[in-house]
């Protein structure tokens, strides 16, 4: 039987073992939050809290028999938590077919708002980006040292269900800042899911694959649009300069960039479900 585990059973990671496990596999994985962890045993799946060294003995038995292995946990301080705390392990573990590293576009910086394929070199600046890139590499160089296809994924920004523009208008926490020429890219959590089926079925080491949609777009024409679906006076457009942002949130204006998604249709056959944010906001609601 294939077995699949997650370092990090969260929104993404969760949306591909509903798939899987409605197809007969066994699905186990991580979870910081305990009670999020009892929920998901609630569903069948073989769960261990993982917030740290504290909890290496009580994951390490759900790894046996592992088949495929999905990464979606930041790296920390001291690099990629499942790599420093379980790489031993995961070396010795004969029955491991197909590694997957959730990443982030991110890596590549700021391009000044060129096309970006998985061919351009990473330009990572900020600290959360340089251990994105980081682990990436220690994860390539884990697959060349074992011999396990390892795939890297850049993930654009996630939506999907509870966690989308229309949410924050419902909320009332939706802003409309702009800043002339910035456009991100998105994806939309099932094609994502989408994306990892396709590498599941055809494994190539040390893939990268960007995972986004076909239209990168200014974040106010998403929000705007978001409104329109519900019906509801857009906030206003805020300038950039004048917006009361976090560091963190200001960070991410400070990179343009345009996804190309090629590789993923190219090399895997992926269709998207959502090509653009507007099917995607539409589905939602």
């Amino acid at each position: 039987m294939s077995k699949l585990f997650c370092f990090g059973l969260g929104f993404s990671a969760e949306t591909l073992a509903a798939r899987l496990a409605g197809d007969g596999w066994e699905i186990a994985g991580t979870s910081r939050d305990a009670a999020k962890a009892a929920r998901l045993a609630a569903k069948g799946y073989a769960m261990a809290r993982f917030a740290g060294a504290e909890d290496v003995a009580s994951v390490l038995p759900l790894l046996e028999g592992t088949t495929h292995l999905l990464l979606s946990i930041p790296p920390g301080d001291e690099g990629d938590p499942a790599l420093a705390l379980f790489g031993d392990a995961l070396r010795k573990l004969s029955s491991l077919e197909w590694v997957g590293y959730l990443g982030t576009v991110g890596v590549y910086g700021d391009q000044g708002g060129a096309l970006v394929d998985e061919t351009v070199a990473p330009n990572p600046k900020s600290k959360r980006a340089l251990a994105r890139a980081a682990a990436e590499k220690a994860w390539l160089a884990f697959g060349e040292a074992t011999g396990v296809p390892v795939q890297i994924f850049r993930l654009a920004g996630i939506y999907g269900p509870g966690r989308s523009p229309l949410d924050k208008v419902r909320e009332g926490k939706a802003r409309r800042i702009v800043k002339p020429g910035q456009v991100f890219s998105r994806i939309h959590v099932a094609d994502i899911a989408s994306v990892l089926e396709a590498s599941l079925a055809k494994p190539n080491g040390g893939a990268i694959y960007n995972v986004a949609d076909n239209e990168p777009a200014p974040p106010q024409d998403v929000v705007a649009y978001a409104a329109e679906l519900l019906e509801v006076t857009p906030p206003p457009e805020v300038p950039f300069e004048e917006a009361d942002l976090s560091p963190m949130a200001r960070s991410f204006y400070a990179d343009r960039r345009r996804i190309d998604n090629s590789r993923i249709k190219s090399e895997l056959g992926v269709e998207l479900a959502y090509p653009t944010y507007r099917e995607g906001l539409a589905s939602l609601l």
